[in-house]
């Protein structure tokens, strides 16, 4: 026999039928967006524990807020920028609103996950491209909400990304492809999470394609800095001060690559004749200097982040994650090697 339904609550309702308290709430007050098999179940557990819903004690308990959270360490940059359009654009069209987060910063981000369980505003959260410690994912789940990572590999929660290691192995292979024997690496780290590789998979790359092509490592042909453009030049002329430079370099990114090529330029280097560049990314401006990329659907990730959200709220399955292809883009900055 069921307890009292005065000591009944929303998340009896919610543990019973195997979902969340927000997609609880969201099927007994007949939300469009929830499941019809989810629904039932949902109606089912409430009937058997004799659950009487009220509108308050569905907002308050159930936090049925038709809002998305989204954390987010970068805004002014295009690849953010890109992704939180198209996410935005499907939460919108469901009629849900998003509620941004910006966390900047060291100390933006050491307040944002101290204050974050208190900020219980949301149905679910999205984190984009940027990675989580051990802490920081318990103050994440504390929310008791679903969250849903986008832009960057995280364990734990169901993902959209690219496989970073692919990506950086079609760069790599396409200079050995080429003939190129001395290939550099410009490796970044994200200034606002300096003690991570901001995209490990792609340095892993570099040294799996080499060691397949036979191509000794020359750690001397590796130079890490923090993500941009002026840094990407930088890292550059530390290459060519090498007594033996590189004949081509493989950036972690476009916006770095796009700094290569302007010191190689300004050294009065020939691109590709003299030195090869390929980046990753495919910006919006990689097809106006006619730089050899690796793409990725930066817009699409974001939609499909908004997609597995929907699914989430509705109660069903989204698996692990999905990862989105990315496909090679030879332009007209590389090349094999000059033989003189």
């Amino acid at each position: 026999m069921p307890a009292s339904s005065s000591k009944i609550n929303m998340a009896d309702v919610a543990r019973r039928a195997g979902v969340s308290m927000a997609t609880a709430s969201r099927a007994l007050a007949n939300h469009p967006h929830v499941a019809a098999a989810t629904r039932a179940r949902v109606l089912a557990a409430a009937e058997a524990l004799s659950y009487v819903v009220s509108p308050e004690a569905s907002r308050l308990a159930g936090g049925a807020t038709d809002r998305v959270g989204v954390v987010v360490p970068h805004i002014s940059r295009w690849f953010f920028a890109a992704m939180l359009d198209g996410l935005e654009s499907v939460l919108r069209d469901a009629d849900l609103d998003v509620l941004l987060y910006h966390v900047g910063d060291a100390t933006d981000r050491h307040n944002f996950f101290r204050r974050l369980p208190a900020r219980r505003k949301v149905d679910a959260l999205v984190v984009l491209g940027m990675p989580v410690d051990d802490p920081e994912r318990e103050r994440l789940e504390l929310m008791g909400v679903h969250i849903v990572a986008a832009g960057g590999q995280i364990e734990r929660y169901p993902c959209v990304s690219i496989d970073d290691l692919a990506a950086g192995r079609q760069a790599v292979d396409h200079l050995v492809f080429l003939g190129h024997r001395r290939i550099g690496m410009i490796a970044t780290l994200d200034p606002a999470q300096p003690d991570w590789p901001a995209t490990p998979g792609r340095g892993r790359a570099y040294h799996a394609a080499l060691t397949d092509a036979g191509i000794p490592i020359d750690p001397a042909l590796t130079v890490t800095v923090p993500w941009g453009g002026v840094n990407g030049a930088d890292a550059m002329s530390r290459l060519l001060s090498l007594r033996e430079p590189p004949t081509a370099v493989y950036a972690h990114s476009d916006e770095v690559a796009f700094g290569a090529v302007r010191t190689l330029r300004r050294a009065g280097l020939r691109i590709p004749e003299d030195i090869s560049v390929v980046g990753i990314d495919d910006h919006p401006l990689a097809e106006l200097a006619d730089l050899t990329t690796v793409a990725q659907p930066v817009r699409r990730q974001g939609e499909l982040a908004g997609r597995m959200v929907l699914s989430l709220l509705s109660g069903e399955a989204t698996g692990d994650g999905i990862t989105v292809p990315t496909r090679l883009v030879i332009r007209g900055s590389t090349a094999p090697p000059s033989r003189g």
